[in-house]
């Protein structure tokens, strides 16, 4: 199946349902999360899209398909845990490389600084990102089974990739329209 940046953009737009099992090698604990996320896209002129872009030297007109991704949920490991949070994401696709590209983040994954992430797209239409960071680093999968149902594989790692801290496996159900 083939897949580009922008058609995974499209296809994941809208409000999922997310259950995520996380084992956290390092506490030798396993963690049930249950979140919704939200995903819209962002107009490439946004403010926050071309001061993203320039906060890597990168020309705001290389961006194709922003999007923000906000998501809310809860936690068995912490009830008093406040999980929500908001961030803008802005595919920077390879000129030379099909289906490859940069992804700008005003928020990281395993680390809540900027990041600047690599993708690219398996033959099979799998996402790929992989981040580094400052004292980890994450690779995630993401594929669609269908058009509404999503999986997400995550490994958070520590920042030489030696070693795995958390792996976790997120099924992510899309939230459609009453009719």
């Amino acid at each position: 199946m083939f897949m580009n940046i922008n058609q995974f953009v499209e296809n994941s737009l809208g409000q999922w349902r997310s259950q995520r099992s996380a084992h956290h090698l390092t506490f030798r604990h396993f963690e049930a999360i249950e979140s919704v996320i939200d995903i819209v896209a962002v107009s490439p002129d946004d403010t926050a899209v071309i001061d993203l872009c320039k906060s890597y030297n990168i020309d705001p007109t290389q961006a194709v398909s922003p999007f923000q991704m906000t998501w809310e949920g809860h936690t068995d490991w912490d009830e008093n845990a406040e999980m929500k949070g908001s961030c803008i994401l802005v595919p920077i696709p390879d000129r030379t490389i099909p289906n490859r590209g940069k992804l700008l983040r005003d928020q990281g994954y395993a680390e809540t600084i900027p990041a600047a992430a690599d993708y690219h797209f398996t033959d099979d239409g799998t996402f790929v990102l992989l981040t580094s960071y400052d004292n980890a680093a994450a690779e995630e999968k993401i594929w669609f089974a269908n058009p509404n149902l999503r999986f997400r594989v995550s490994l958070i790692k520590t920042s030489q990739g030696s070693g795995v801290v958390t792996a976790s496996f997120s099924s992510e159900i899309r939230s459609l329209p009453a009719k």
